[in-house]
């Protein structure tokens, strides 16, 4: 499977890159940016050089990974969401995209301030249409987790109306050293867009980072 990081060189995307490249995924880091995408790329693949299997990373530009990939994840601020799932949409006909945005507006991101569409993948499933199956996740991990390691006890909340793409989103989280859950459909992902700001707030009092661990679940 080739996976697309699209924003693939910001926290968030280096973060999950570097966690699917160690589960053996082909992964693509995309950027508006080629030669940053493919800087990125170069590091990751020397920085992972010891580990068991050689990393298969690419860097190119977002259009272009998107393309090339099986599944896309989109890993942009929220102000960046909507031109680059235009300029990518061409790619995506047929695909999965999973999108991690959330409805942060500064300089109040402690605040809830979600969308008139109700999300942020609400306004991704609006912009690409019925040729591309929008899912959303990965909203509520802390992205400077992601850049080490070391196991993650945190659940990773994955919505979307078609329950085949939200399975392989699941997977991917489950890849990435997570706990995949589904979270039902793409409506849902209000929640969990909303939570990131209450992370936030408590990451602000109580120090962190903060994820989230649901109790009481048998999963498999």
């Amino acid at each position: 499977m080739k996976v697309a990081v699209l924003g693939g060189t910001g926290q968030l995307g280096s973060g999950l890159a570097r966690r699917w490249a160690l589960a053996g995924l082909s992964v693509i880091i995309g950027s508006r940016r080629p030669q940053s995408a493919a800087d990125a790329a170069a590091a990751l693949v020397q920085d992972l050089a010891g580990t068991k299997k050689p990393a298969d990373v690419i860097g190119s530009a977002n259009a272009d990974a998107a393309k090339a990939a099986d599944i896309v994840v989109l890993t942009v601020p929220f102000e960046n969401q909507r031109a680059l799932l235009e300029e990518a949409k061409p790619a995506l006909v047929g695909k999965i995209l999973i999108d991690a945005t959330v409805p942060l507006v500064p300089p109040r991101v402690a605040r809830v301030q979600l969308p008139a569409q109700g999300s942020a993948a609400q306004i991704a499933a609006e912009v690409l249409g019925e040729g591309v199956r929008v899912v959303s996740g990965f909203h509520n991990v802390a992205a400077e987790k992601l850049q080490h390691d070391e196991p993650i006890d945190c659940d990773v909340l994955i919505f979307g109306d078609d329950k085949a793409a939200r399975e392989e989103a699941v997977k991917l989280a489950n890849a990435a050293g997570l706990r995949g859950l589904h979270g039902g459909p793409l409506a849902n992902s209000a929640a969990a867009e909303a939570l990131t700001s209450v992370i936030i707030f408590l990451n602000k009092q109580y120090g962190g980072p903060a994820g989230i661990r649901l109790t009481g679940l048998d999963v498999k």
